[in-house]
């Protein structure tokens, strides 16, 4: 990057990329998460108003661990109730007084991963970990995390402080998971990245269908974390579920922002720069064997992004495809589109069976997670065995049950059309 000419999202994109970093390098000498991110959070700002003007310096990671040093001395200073603090920061400032413990040039060293595995430490909730990591990891400010949640800055806010006070009285320290912790902490990062890809690719609230900067981010943060387990086939395979399904985008919704359909949109707009980078990556970790939920979505995916035409999607190998799926993570989203594939490849009449059955022994249309979806896929199928009435019906229902106004737009539209 030029730092004389760079621009105010190339400055935006490299603070981002640069605040995991300068984390890792307070919490390393510091051992206190909570204090050295709100430390860094006041370095980003500083940075924020000083380089537009000043220029961005030569060494920003350097700039910016100095900055935030300064503000946790003073953050620690500040804590009078607690003199252990106290005691911490004198001891600090005096080791700091030696030749060799000087703040000096950072080390080369990437704490993206030991940092996202921080924040998914299995003492938080999902949701806790969901909120850390984008404030930690991918430096969003909490009233963006707060918007894209659908929830006050307050709240979002509260949550994110006692989820560092959790990791404070689990005894969370920063450093590298063991070999036996270490698979389940991956686990718990890769769900968190693909929650929050989720959210940000069908948005839970609001007047927009999708949240860029959520997608964009778990995109992001899941290529660092490819980047550091490049032989990992369920890392490659999230990251390649992730860019094929994003690759989608810009054909969601028409010119008057109304969703489409997979089958109505305009498959020239779909993203052939990202459908290629998401094929190869998914084709380069499949074996057949050994295979993970992450590699067989991703797989589901690069079979959607290869047919040039509704009528060329291979919905019986896709029906294969969520049926291995089920068995490996048998969970109501999945079974839902099982029930999809399988109305598509083999008819209504078949899907709709499925789809009674699974309520019947699983409670599709009760749970959370699927009680709107549910409504809205058993429209589509009554609708095409013709019965409109029923259809019409069902879309309401499934509209009142969304809080996406455009997702409720689009089934209000459907309904009313069938009237």
């Amino acid at each position: 990057m030029d730092t004389a000419t760079a621009t105010a999202t190339d400055i935006e994109n490299l603070l981002r990329a640069e605040a995991p970093q300068v984390l890792g390098a307070l919490v390393r000498r510091f051992g206190r998460f909570d204090t050295a991110e709100d430390a860094v959070q006041e370095a980003l700002l500083v940075a924020s108003r000083t380089w537009p003007a000043e220029g961005v310096p030569q060494d920003p990671r350097s700039w910016l661990i100095r900055i935030g040093y300064r503000r946790m001395v003073d953050l620690l200073r500040s804590d009078r109730a607690r003199r252990r603090r106290e005691r911490e920061v004198g001891m600090t400032e005096l080791a700091m007084g030696e030749t060799d413990r000087r703040a000096g040039p950072p080390q080369e060293t990437d704490d993206s991963l030991t940092l996202l595995l921080l924040c998914c430490h299995p003492a938080l909730s999902h949701a806790s970990q969901v909120a850390l990591t984008l404030r930690a990891v991918g430096g969003l400010t909490t009233a963006e995390i707060a918007h894209a949640y659908g929830t006050s800055e307050t709240t979002m806010g509260t949550r994110i402080s006692r989820a560092k006070q959790q990791l404070i009285r689990a005894g969370a320290h920063f450093t590298a998971p063991t070999a036996a912790d270490r698979p389940g902490r991956m686990t718990a990062a890769m769900r968190v990245l693909y929650l929050i890809f989720n959210e940000g690719y069908t948005a839970t609230t609001g007047d927009e269908l999708a949240r860029v900067d959520l997608t964009g981010e778990a995109i992001r943060l899941t290529r660092t974390l490819a980047g550091t387990m490049p032989d990992d086939g369920e890392v490659t395979g999230l990251l390649a579920l992730m860019l094929l399904t994003e690759s989608r985008r810009a054909a969601r919704t028409g010119d008057d922002g109304g969703l489409l359909p997979l089958d109505e949109q305009d498959r020239t707009r779909w993203n052939g720069d990202l459908i290629r980078e998401g094929t190869e990556l998914i084709d380069r970790v499949w074996n057949g064997s050994g295979t993970g939920p992450y590699q067989l979505q991703a797989a589901i995916a690069a079979l959607h992004a290869a047919a040039t035409t509704p009528q060329h999607t291979d919905w019986p190998q896709i029906a294969m495809l969520y049926l291995w799926l089920e068995r490996l993570t048998p969970t109501p989203p999945v079974r839902l589109s099982r029930v999809v594939a399988v109305a598509q490849a083999f008819g209504p009449a078949r899907g709709l069976a499925l789809l009674d059955d699974l309520n019947r022994r699983h409670g599709l249309d009760r749970d959370p997670l699927t009680r709107q979806r549910e409504r809205a896929v058993r429209a589509h199928l009554v609708q095409m065995t013709g019965d409109t009435a029923g259809a019409t019906t069902l879309y309401r229902e499934a509209a009142a049950l969304t809080d996406n106004q455009v997702e409720r737009r689009y089934l209000l539209d459907e309904a009313d059309r069938l009237t």
